[in-house]
């Protein structure tokens, strides 16, 4: 899909590239904390911080900081809500919003998130430390690794707002399977469930963040499938009929022989 560039002044084409590149920035810092937090290194306070407030009330604030951040990025990623969306903002400067907010969203989390104290398992053993840490490592990599292979500057905004700067109109992605894409349709997804559940010390506070990112991810998969659908048609219906969700098989496929070919 091309959309039409309209004529604009010099000065709105830079504006939105100079909000495009903050966005950016703001989402790269974010990113850079997230893997601290949830990997409990340099940061100031991590998920698995002491607990400091009653369970209960710690409870319902890190649920309701977590349902923020899942609302925020469903609700602002389906196309009906785009369509609202660009009647406020500029097309060009819709995907860098949704990326600002996005980041936002998680930054209100990190300050205001509530350790919940309690070990549900705690591994001691070496091998099973340094396998954890790898787990969590491979998630975060495969998670950048993938936003690479689909588009990252158009992912988060920038490819929109250069695009902009410089008069040319947009087109979108064409559909392609690179890489772990063969393996399964969401590689993305898979890259974060490494880095939510491979921790050597599972706290009652990074069950309740793995558990809720986990059940946010298994709803988001089928709104977002339900709009490649919509937009790739029959490409993605055979995409998604030969590729796992999320699962990569142990065998490969084998074809059933057609009634035409008995």
């Amino acid at each position: 899909m091309t959309t039409q560039v309209p004529p604009s002044s010099l000065a709105r084409r830079v504006t939105i590239l100079a909000y495009g590149l903050f966005c950016y920035a703001i989402f790269f810092a974010t990113f850079c904390y997230a893997a601290g937090f949830i990997g409990n290194f340099l940061v100031p306070k991590s998920m698995d911080s002491p607990a400091s407030d009653p369970f209960w009330i710690a409870l319902a604030i890190d649920t309701v900081l977590l349902g923020i951040f899942a609302l925020q990025h469903s609700i602002m990623a389906r196309p009906a809500f785009k369509r609202v969306w660009t009647r406020i903002i500029p097309d060009a400067a819709e995907r860098s919003t949704y990326t600002l907010l996005s980041s936002l969203a998680l930054i209100l989390l990190f300050w205001q998130w509530r350790p919940l104290g309690g070990t549900i398992w705690s591994i001691e053993n070496p091998v099973g430390v340094a396998l954890m840490h790898s787990g969590f490592a491979f998630g975060l990599l495969l998670v950048l690794v993938t936003t690479f292979l689909i588009n990252h500057f158009d992912l988060f905004g920038l490819r929109q707002s250069w695009k902009f700067f410089r008069g040319v109109p947009y087109e979108g992605l064409r559909f392609v399977t690179p890489g772990p894409y063969k393996l399964v349709r969401h590689p993305l997804y898979v890259g974060w469930l490494f880095s939510f559940w491979c921790t050597p010390s599972m706290t009652g506070a990074h069950l309740l963040f793995a558990l809720m990112t986990t059940a946010y991810i298994l709803v988001a998969v089928r709104l977002e499938e339900r709009d490649l659908m919509s937009y790739h048609g029959r490409d993605y219906a055979e995409y998604r009929r030969r590729t796992p969700m999320l699962i990569p098989r142990l065998a490969p496929e084998t074809s059933t022989p057609s009634k035409a070919n008995a």
